[in-house]
């Protein structure tokens, strides 16, 4: 059984999601949302959290954005480890290969991303780190586990 984010409202954001396959949840604050599971890079523990999401021609992207801090989000750092992930959107649930986008892909990305939730621009105003995008591609058979950009 994996475990949810040590933060209350993501936890509960989570709980739900799950129960009611996304009928509850995948909605929030007008944006859409996913359930991601990574692995603990430590632990080894099953971990999931709610994020953001858009839908492009890429895949799935999410951004490591952490409201702002000037540390990595937990689940990034477990996925740069493992970039084999699951992914539930609704009641639709699978893996995924994360990769991390750059360049030329960061920069129209980062513009959907915006789109989606604007508080994005002022994250990246709070930190001198820069924010980092994840795609979420569909897994196939040949798809290497440790294929990043």
């Amino acid at each position: 059984m994996p475990t949810d984010s040590r933060y209350s409202a993501v936890a509960e954001h989570v709980a739900r999601y799950v129960e009611t396959n996304g009928e509850i949840g995948h909605i929030w604050r007008d944006v859409p949302t996913l359930v991601l599971t990574t692995r603990g890079r430590r632990s080894g523990t099953l971990r999931r959290t709610a994020l953001i999401y858009a839908r492009t021609e890429s895949g799935l992207v999410v951004a490591a954005s952490n409201l702002g801090s000037d540390r990595h989000p937990d689940w990034y750092l477990n996925l740069l480890a493992e970039p084999k992930v699951t992914v539930q959107v609704k009641d639709e649930r699978f893996d995924v290969i994360a990769s991390v986008a750059s360049g030329p892909e960061y920069d129209a990305l980062w513009d959907v991303m915006v789109g989606v939730w604007p508080d994005y621009e002022d994250y990246q105003r709070k930190t001198q780190r820069r924010i980092p995008l994840v795609v979420l591609s569909a897994a196939t058979e040949d798809a290497p586990a440790s294929s990043r950009s």
